[in-house]
């Protein structure tokens, strides 16, 4: 059974299903198809229609749509009363009002850190290399970008992320000295629960499509040598320490841990 299927659900958007069919190389949905055959043919689909681009699975009764939205409800929350930078991952990166940093993020998923950094005034490049999940991402940023002229805020948070696609050891081995991050942050993808209880939908769909983060301890060892002041792991806090490595400290929440590999003094 093939994964994913494109369902443009707009005619005037066609030649961005094309485009979308042709980049990723899955094939576009045909309309004389029985629900009961989409679900038999596919796992998900890839809806582009007049509120962007989603990734829905086929058999609705597993989860809602998952959609990259800047300027959604928790988003605007979390940016204006999130806590700024006494949020963990702020204190983690070293976010202060005497230093932003240029921050790497090598495994930006749906970009939610990386757009939480980049409202704390951090000069973010997101790293995705699947090609499905960038869409979705590069998607929301475009759709942040539109509502910029309404959101001036909003406009000058998604000014400040450049997201690539590639695969992250690539970017790194390729990155020219002059363009060494201050910090790389690396989130690799938590191992599936063994328990009874569901993961939240948008690690489902996740772990079926991207799969796990192996070369996540490789990675740490090439992020140690690029950036310039510390490198972020974020892992759950029941998770061992990535590749063994232990970390200068962690600051650990309810659910989340943050190991900090300190390398030099941050900027005062």
């Amino acid at each position: 059974m093939s994964t994913i299927v494109i369902n443009c659900k707009d005619s005037q958007l066609s030649d961005h299903a094309n485009q979308l069919a042709k980049d990723l190389g899955y094939p576009i949905l045909d309309g004389s198809l029985s629900v009961e055959a989409k679900q038999s043919m596919f796992q998900y689909e890839l809806v582009l229609d007049d509120q962007g681009l989603s990734l829905c699975p086929t058999n609705t009764k597993l989860h809602g749509a998952i959609r990259c939205d800047f300027g959604s409800a928790a988003n605007t929350h979390r940016r204006k009363h999130g806590g700024g930078n006494g949020q963990a991952i702020a204190k983690a990166i070293g976010v202060s009002g005497r230093f932003s940093p240029t921050v790497v993020d090598l495994t930006a998923g749906l970009g939610v850190d990386g757009f939480v950094l980049a409202s704390l005034g951090c000069s973010m490049t997101l790293i995705e290399r699947n090609k499905v999940v960038h869409c979705l991402l590069n998607d929301g940023l475009e759709r942040a970008r539109q509502a910029a002229s309404m959101d001036t805020a909003l406009g000058s948070i998604v000014g400040r992320i450049n997201l690539v696609g590639q695969d992250s050891s690539e970017f790194l081995i390729l990155l020219p000295p002059k363009e060494r991050p201050d910090i790389v942050y690396l989130d690799p993808m938590f191992p599936e629960r063994k328990k009874s209880a569901k993961v939240k939908k948008e690690m489902q769909a996740f772990h079926s499509i991207v799969g796990s983060d192996d070369d996540s301890a490789d990675l740490l060892a090439l992020a140690l040598a690029q950036a310039k002041y510390r490198v972020v792991v974020k892992r759950s806090v029941s998770a061992e320490w990535l590749g063994g490595l232990k970390p200068s400290y962690s600051l650990t929440g309810k659910s989340t841990r943050f190991d900090v590999f300190a390398l030099n003094k941050l900027p005062s």
